[in-house]
């Protein structure tokens, strides 16, 4: 549907071609990483916290879509959105902390891949608030599933310290990917990334289900 909105015969071929590298590439990642939330063993400090999003690909996919998502619909979310998202990450790593069960985490976090991959596909323009209601939901879970891990760290002020900034980095790069694809072909590109991105955590959703 988004490859038949180019216009031309060569460009429609260029786009069929990034979106099968596109799927090729975040499917090669997906079957190792899709479940780097929840690690065995002791948590080391700053560095260990600063990897630990970017080697989990549902994380990381989560927090570029936010800074895509954001970028593609321009205005105050291009910050809201991802200022929004680790301050309620925040709370859901607390609720993690705490002990409280928190039920089908890894399965919304994969959603939360494929949700937000849909938005950008589609070009959502959401309003303000139902796009941070989006947001927020999905950081409880993912801070749920840190914060779980958390106590496991070595050294958790660190490990808490590195998490934030490489979520915030991410967040960045993901900005910086929505206003570089905003102008290519009305935006397309960046409609193709989404769709990619959605059919990744659609592959990460039936982990959880399929036995």
């Amino acid at each position: 549907m988004i490859i038949g909105m180019f216009e031309g015969p060569g460009v429609r071929c260029t786009a069929k071609s990034l979106w099968v590298l596109a799927i090729g590439a975040l499917a090669c990642l997906a079957p190792e990483t899709a479940s780097a939330h929840l690690e065995d063993g002791a948590l080391g400090g700053f560095q260990s916290g600063f990897t630990h999003p970017i080697i989990g690909v549902d994380h990381l996919l989560a927090m570029l879509a936010v800074g895509i998502w954001g970028a593609q619909m321009g205005g105050r979310n291009v910050w809201t959105l991802p200022v929004t998202f680790p301050l309620i990450m925040a709370a859901g790593g607390i609720i993690g902390i705490s002990g409280i069960a928190l039920p089908y985490v890894e399965l919304s976090i994969a959603l939360s891949v494929f949700v937000l991959g849909l938005a950008i596909g589609f070009a959502w323009k959401a309003p303000e608030w139902i796009a941070l209601l989006l947001i927020a939901i999905f950081a409880i879970f993912h801070g749920y599933a840190h914060g779980v891990e958390l106590p496991q760290a070595v050294d958790p002020a660190s490990y808490s310290m590195g998490f934030v900034v490489a979520t915030g980095a991410i967040h960045l790069v993901g900005i910086g990917i929505g206003l570089l694809l905003a102008r290519p072909w009305k935006g397309q590109l960046s409609r193709l990334l989404g769709g990619a991105i959605a059919l990744t955590g659609l592959y990460f959703a039936a982990g959880p289900i399929l036995p």
